[in-house]
């Protein structure tokens, strides 16, 4: 199992991370992938990634294991993939500015929501305003899946730059996905978008001390599994859940 000391940079909150964390936990609350106290759960609000790796990365934890080089590569990895594509796409960049502009621009917002300090200035006016006037005549089916499919073959080619954690591309479809969904709900277009797996439920600490006997023999067995991992015990000692019962109980 990997190990891992993160953080590995300096983090902490942009004009946009705040808000995009709350709206982000609001909505995953509703599908049940977070807890409905999750606003008040440290790990997951905190700007530092787990170095439990049964715990998922949250999208706003990102710098915390990146940096800054290694998202600035992505996005110019993406941008390059843009201004080679097709005219009636690559044009409306182009019409806003180079590859440059947008590299910095992007990078910019990613760093401010994944947790690297205030880069995004204008914040979600800037971002809305972007999409209403300068991108609009992308905003619909055909712009949102070529952008997703550009962006998918940029993550493809982006392994190296995502470290050997393997909760990182998982986190980073979250956080696009999170976006495209809600660039579809505003521009009323079908999201069509899809960058891989996304993050999984996030998982309540189970403390054996304070529950009852019943409540214990209620878990699954893999529940009762991970829960006893996560203090350190080796499992494989232990054959069948009536086994891992009575070593739950054990404290």
């Amino acid at each position: 199992m990997k190990h891992f000391t993160y953080p590995n940079h300096p983090t902490g909150h942009g004009y946009m991370s705040e808000k995009t964390q709350r709206d982000y936990i609001a909505s995953a609350i509703a599908k049940n992938l977070l807890p409905a106290n999750a606003h008040r759960v440290a790990e997951i609000v905190s700007l530092s990634a787990s170095n439990n790796v049964s715990k998922p990365v949250q999208f706003w934890q990102l710098y915390s294991v990146l940096g800054q080089g290694p998202i600035v590569r992505i996005v110019e990895s993406f941008y390059e993939r843009v201004f080679a594509d097709e005219e009636w796409f690559t044009s409306v960049f182009a019409r806003v500015g180079g590859i440059g502009h947008h590299i910095n621009t992007q990078a910019s917002m990613w760093i401010d929501v994944m947790g690297g300090g205030p880069y995004y200035h204008g914040a979600d006016f800037r971002l809305n305003f972007h999409h209403t006037h300068n991108a609009i005549q992308l905003m619909n089916d055909k712009g949102g899946e070529r952008w997703s499919q550009l962006m998918l073959d940029t993550l493809e080619a982006s392994a190296k730059d995502m470290t050997d954690d393997p909760r990182i591309r998982t986190s980073i479809n979250t956080f696009l996905s999170h976006f495209m969904t809600k660039y579809a709900e505003d521009f009323a277009f079908e999201n069509r978008s899809f960058f891989g797996e996304t993050n999984p439920p996030f998982k309540q600490p189970i403390n054996f001390l304070k529950m009852s006997q019943e409540a214990i023999e209620a878990l699954t067995e893999n529940e009762i599994k991970d829960a006893l991992k996560d203090r350190g015990v080796d499992v494989s000692n232990y054959a069948g859940k009536d086994e891992l019962v009575n070593k739950a109980l054990m404290g």
